[in-house]
């Protein structure tokens, strides 16, 4: 699985015009499965994110998690984090999981940090036309690859 999070004081995603989720502070997180991904990939990057201390405290030191300052998340699956771009210019999505995985991993994921975090998180809606906005606080932007731990 590979991430991209973006610490935010807002974002949202709207479909066809209509606000589908939106979030105050907090994380938005764009998830991409691969075919080669699974369960324990989901435990590992929930407890990561959690976890990140992105936030800044009083003394305006990021040391605070999105858990610390009761944030939210948004999490909006795109598949186009697993290109390979290795040969050429057109990016190969070989990488990425199908519908079959990639949809129940990602509705997984979803729940596994809401349970994680205690509330609920706001998702897109996978294989849809997805606008979305946000305001980057910051900007602080993490990546994390789940095949690259160390």
């Amino acid at each position: 699985m590979r991430t991209v999070i973006q610490r935010v004081s807002s974002a949202s995603v709207t479909i066809e015009g209509a606000v589908k989720s939106a979030i105050g502070p907090g994380l938005m997180i764009l998830l991409g499965v691969g075919h080669e991904d699974g369960p324990e990939d989901i435990e590992w990057l929930v407890k990561k994110i959690a976890g990140l201390r992105i936030f800044d405290d009083e003394a305006g030191v990021m040391n605070r998690s999105v858990m610390d300052m009761d944030g939210e998340a948004l999490v909006v699956s795109q598949f186009t984090l697993m290109a390979s771009t290795k040969k050429g210019n057109r990016p190969s999505y070989i990488g990425a999981a199908g519908h079959v995985l990639a949809i129940p991993m990602y509705e997984r994921f979803c729940a596994a940090l809401s349970a994680t975090i205690g509330k609920p998180v706001g998702m897109g809606e996978f294989g849809a036309d997805m606008k979305v906005a946000l305001v980057n606080d910051g900007p602080v932007t993490i990546c994390i690859d789940t095949k690259h731990k160390e």
